[in-house]
C-alpha cells in the first residue's frame, strides 16, 4: 500500500482543482501575470460515454480531470476547465445518457478556443484525455494554432501493465478504469453490477477504431475484467500517471515520486 506524501493527502478523492492554478477560478489580471512567466495551459478533454452498468457515464472525464488537476499542481501550470464532450458513435444500441459530437465538431471547437487563448499569450497547450476512441484522438491530434505548440496525451498509453492482472490494452470499463474509479470516486462505482467480458485484441481494436459502435454481443457495454479491480490498484495507477506526466511533460518529478508501497 502506497504511503501518500503530505502534499497529496485528501486530494485525489477530494473536490476540485487548486484555485491558484485553475483558469476558471482566477480573474483576468492574475491569469495575465501567470502567463507572463509560464505561458502553458493544460486542457483536459473528456467524454460522456457508457462504461457498463457499474461505472458512471463520465468515467473518462473524471479520470482525465483528476489527473490533469494533480499534474497542474505538481508543475504549477494553469489548468483550463474540462471539455466534457468527446467523439462518440452510438450505433444502433441505446445506452441512455451517452452522447458525443462529431470529429469535425470537436476539432473545430478546439481550434477556436485554442486560437483565442493563443491571442492571450499562451505558447503551449497540453491536451489530456483518458478516452481511447480513435476518432476522438484524431480530432485532438488535428488541433492546432498559428504558432503555439500543441501536445496531445492519451493518459492510457502510459505503461501500467505491471500493476494489473489483465492487459489494459483490450478493455473498456474493465480492471483499469474500474480500479481508478474505486480509488477516485468509490461512491460512484456499483461493483455488484460489474460483469467480466473477455475480448481478444482484434475485437477491441475494431471497437476502439469506431468500426463497430458497440461491444460484442453478450456485453452490457464493457470489455475486460472489472471483477479484478481494487482501490489499491487504482491508487498505484493514478500516481503512476501523475508522476510520469509531471516528469515527461515538465521535466520534474511529482512530490509523490519515490514514496514506497
Amino acid at each position: 500500500m502506497r504511503t501518500e506524501p503530505e502534499y497529496y493527502q485528501g486530494r485525489a478523492k477530494g473536490g476540485g482543482p487548486d484555485p491558484s492554478w485553475s483558469l476558471g477560478h482566477l480573474p483576468w489580471p492574475e491569469v495575465g501575470r501567470i502567463l507572463a512567466t509560464d505561458p502553458r495551459l493544460i486542457l483536459p478533454v473528456g467524454a460522456l460515454v457508457q462504461h457498463g452498468p457499474h461505472l458512471p457515464l463520465g468515467t473518462n472525464t473524471f479520470i482525465a480531470e483528476r489527473v490533469a488537476q494533480e499534474v497542474s499542481q505538481c508543475s504549477r501550470t494553469l489548468l483550463a476547465p474540462t471539455f466534457h464532450y468527446g467523439v462518440w458513435n452510438s450505433g444502433k444500441e441505446s445506452y441512455a445518457g451517452s452522447t458525443g459530437i462529431e470529429r469535425k465538431t470537436l476539432h473545430r471547437a478546439l481550434n477556436e478556443v485554442l486560437a483565442k487563448w493563443e491571442d492571450d499569450g499562451i505558447q503551449e497547450f497540453i491536451l489530456l484525455t483518458a478516452y481511447q476512441h480513435e476518432p476522438h484522438l484524431d480530432a485532438l491530434l488535428m488541433a492546432m494554432t498559428s504558432s503555439a505548440i500543441t501536445t496531445v496525451v492519451n493518459i492510457f498509453t502510459i505503461e501500467v501493465g505491471d500493476l494489473l492482472e489483465a492487459s489494459p490494452l483490450s478493455e473498456h470499463g474493465g480492471e483499469l478504469e474500474t480500479s481508478l474509479m474505486l480509488y477516485l470516486a468509490p461512491s460512484l462505482v456499483r461493483i455488484g453490477q460489474a460483469a467480466d467480458v473477455a475480448a481478444d485484441p482484434r475485437t477491441y481494436r475494431r471497437y476502439a477504431q469506431g468500426r463497430v459502435a458497440t461491444p460484442p454481443p453478450g456485453s452490457r457495454g464493457t470489455l475486460g475484467f472489472p471483477s479484478r479491480a481494487s482501490t489499491e490498484k487504482g491508487e498505484a495507477i493514478f500516481y503512476r500517471y501523475v508522476e510520469s506526466l509531471s516528469e515527461v511533460l515538465f521535466g520534474e518529478a511529482s512530490p509523490g515520486e519515490g514514496s514506497g508501497g
